[in-house]
């Protein structure tokens, strides 16, 4: 699919967003393990979560789909009848997670405290990912976890089994700070014996543990550290909260346009995916909360971003982990500030659908920005005079986003090849640009 995109005079709108992408993998994966019925309302239906939709109904779950609109946007809502913890069945056909890593590493964490084996399969980009970083501490745990691609004895990649037994609790040590991984060992240490305990080297987005302990596990949280007993789970219902990471584009958007302000309502606001709000207000730009609340562990609230005058700065450190997700977009906002932006521990990027560095890097250069690649980041340069060109989205989601928002910015007409990736987590990305 090619996208055009020409650069609207001013922007001045309400901008719906669809439900956070990581709560709505979680609240459907949880609330299969908890005991009763929830009604999950907003939640995201990109590939990555119709891929949990269908992992779930393959191991037995029963769950049922509703649409309602709000201001012309579709409102997605979920029926999810909770299996227990012991009520999966074994799945007849491997469980195809698609292109989601976190669909992968979480269902394992579920499937590892089964009684039953199970091979998980993922497209060609996933299958790609390292799961030694989740294989590792399930093996410790007691699960055996078997690849079939030959690719390598040391390292584990899709497709592999796992075959599930009574596990046993760990003390483990997170060589990264990954929330997918975290999440992943607490789902399995709710099926173990005794206290499971996994630290981080910084705290990583933390929707696991919040949601975990509203449906009422045994879980104590104590900053980088997370100790979790053997629980059961009652299911709850939930509004999901419009997704972060999904309104940094916009955000960023009314940030660098000169002529705009954009009210952005229910976006969720935990603080371990506020990162890119920190970021952006020590950059300068103009972002106002209002009507702030919590539901089900998770703070939300409505956003008015206006056209600003940025900074650059250096971003480095404990804040990564916060903003992974929102590099792509930043690098772009880092373009329209002054001085210049340098973004350092950010190696991860390497290894997401896309080496996200060198995919960053390779558009906006060809949209003329003055932006260079390092090995764990990227230096970028005011340079707002962006020019219109045709890009490549590489397949991946976020860089399809963020050079469709940097067609907004620049002059000319933008050509994105590949623009059906934003489906993967935002479908109605590409509908809402054209209303611009």
């Amino acid at each position: 699919m090619r996208k055009i995109i020409s650069k609207p005079q001013n922007i001045n709108s309400t901008i719906r967003i669809s439900g956070d992408k990581s709560i709505s993998h979680r609240a459907a994966i949880l609330n299969a393990m908890a005991e009763g019925t929830a009604e999950v309302e907003n939640f995201c239906v990109g590939d990555d979560q119709e891929s949990v939709i269908r992992c779930l109904k393959s191991l037995g779950t029963k769950i049922t789909h509703t649409i309602n609109y709000k201001d012309n946007h579709p409102i997605h809502s979920f029926t999810i009848i909770g299996n227990g913890k012991n009520g999966f069945k074994e799945p007849k056909s491997p469980l195809d997670c698609g292109n989601s890593g976190t669909c992968m590493r979480l269902i394992s964490g579920l499937l590892a405290g089964q009684k039953f084996n199970t091979l998980v399969i993922g497209d060609d980009s996933l299958s790609k990912r390292p799961m030694n970083r989740i294989a590792n501490p399930l093996k410790l745990m007691g699960a055996n976890i078997r690849p079939l691609n030959n690719f390598s004895k040391d390292e584990i990649r899709a497709p592999f089994e796992i075959k599930g037994s009574n596990l046993n609790s760990i003390n483990y040590k997170s060589p990264v700070s990954s929330a997918q991984v975290k999440s992943c060992i607490l789902i399995a240490g709710a099926y173990a014996d005794g206290i499971t305990t996994i630290t981080e080297p910084s705290k990583s987005r933390d929707h696991t543990e919040r949601m975990m302990k509203a449906m009422g596990a045994e879980i104590e949280i104590t900053d980088k550290k997370i100790s979790i007993e053997n629980s059961k789970l009652t299911a709850q219902n939930v509004v999901i909260p419009g997704d972060i990471s999904s309104a940094a584009f916009w955000i960023i958007l009314a940030a660098c346009h000169k002529n705009a302000e954009l009210f952005i309502p229910n976006i969720g606001l935990n603080p371990t995916r506020t990162g890119i709000l920190e970021v952006l207000t020590k950059m300068g730009a103009k972002i106002d909360i209002s009507n702030q609340k919590t539901e089900l562990g998770e703070p939300r609230g409505d956003l008015t971003v206006q056209s600003s005058n940025l900074t650059g700065i250096t971003i480095e450190g404990s804040i990564i982990p916060k903003i992974i997700d929102e590099i792509p977009i930043l690098s772009l906002a880092a373009c329209f500030a002054s001085g210049e932006t340098v973004i350092k521990d950010a190696q991860e990027l390497r290894v997401k659908e896309s080496d996200r560095i060198k995919a960053t890097v390779q558009g906006l250069f060809k949209l003329g920005a003055d932006i260079s690649e390092t090995e764990d980041g990227m230096i970028i340069k005011n340079s707002p005079n962006l020019k219109g060109s045709e890009v490549n989205s590489h397949g991946d989601h976020r860089i399809a986003m963020m050079l469709g928002i940097s067609g907004l910015l620049t002059e000319g007409q933008t050509i994105i090849t590949n623009a059906e990736a934003a489906n993967i987590s935002y479908p109605n990305f590409w509908d809402q640009i054209d209303n611009f």
